[in-house]
Order: C-alpha cells, then sequence, then structure tokens
C-alpha cells in the first residue's frame, strides 16, 4: 500500500465521526409561533450561538490533514549507522554493512514517528472540530429553547 493510501485511509478514519456527528438541530415552536418569526429567532439564536462558541457553522475551520513529515535530514539514518556500526564491531561482523543497516532502521524508525505524530495531530484537529460544532449546537438549542421552541 503506497503513502497517500495510507494518508488517506486515516484522514478519512480521523474525520467520519465529524461527518456522522453532523445531525441537523430541528425547532418546533411550542407557543404558536409564525413561521416568520421562527425564521426570525432561529437566525438570531444562530447569531448569538456563533458568537458565544466562537464556531460558524457557514465557516467552519479547515480540517487540515497533516501529512508524515518526510524523511530529509540525516540525523536518525546517521544515528542509526553509528549504532549498528558500533553493535557492528562488537559483535565482531563487518561494520560496513552493520552501518547500512542501522541507517536503514534508523530512517524507518524516523519515518514511523514522523506518522505517528501526522495521525495524532489529525485527530487532535477532528476533535477541536466535533467539540466546536457541539458547544455551537448546545448554544444554538439553549437560545431557542428560551424562545419556546422544542428541539430536538
Amino acid at each position: 500500500m503506497n503513502n497517500a493510501v495510507l494518508v488517506l485511509t486515516g484522514a478519512v478514519s480521523v474525520l467520519a465521526p465529524c461527518v456522522a456527528d453532523a445531525q441537523p438541530q430541528h425547532a418546533y415552536p411550542a407557543n404558536g409561533q409564525s413561521p416568520s418569526q421562527q425564521q426570525r429567532d432561529e437566525s438570531q439564536c444562530a447569531t448569538w450561538a456563533t458568537q458565544q462558541s466562537g464556531y460558524d457553522p457557514a465557516r467552519p475551520p479547515p480540517t487540515a490533514v497533516a501529512q508524515p513529515a518526510p524523511v530529509t535530514g540525516s540525523g536518525a539514518r546517521v544515528r542509526g549507522a553509528a549504532v549498528g556500526a558500533a553493535v557492528g564491531g562488537i559483535a565482531g561482523n563487518d561494520v560496513g554493512d552493520a552501518a547500512l543497516r542501522g541507517a536503514a532502521v534508523g530512517g524507518v524508525t524516523r519515518r514511523v514517528r514522523n506518522r505517528r505524530a501526522a495521525n495524532e495531530q489529525n485527530q487532535a484537529n477532528a476533535q477541536y472540530a466535533q467539540n466546536a460544532q457541539a458547544s455551537w449546537a448546545g448554544a444554538r438549542g439553549a437560545c431557542l429553547k428560551g424562545r419556546g421552541y422544542t428541539v430536538d
């Protein structure tokens, strides 16, 4: 499986809960409000919810998908080569081959760490978006209930 498929698969699994939780709220007039009054109230409550929560569903925060940082520096490879050479020297093996294997392991280790960090950032982004949306929906619902609506 190539890296693009892995990243896309990870992004879908991280962002899917946000899409699934994006259920619309419905308000039902409990005090005989007219359709035009309900429209005004819903608009005003949506504005108030945006002010209270800092979240605007018309302009949701970008859900940037963090990509794993490429292994461009040689630091991880150099450390891996040094460890490989040391172990190869102690074990009496070919130091050059051990250094090459150590460099490869160092590069793989760095890629794994970079991928893990990108996944953690994606999960944090998704959690932030979900919490902001829930905060907005709660504020809007409270406002509408205060104006005499039943909200589901």
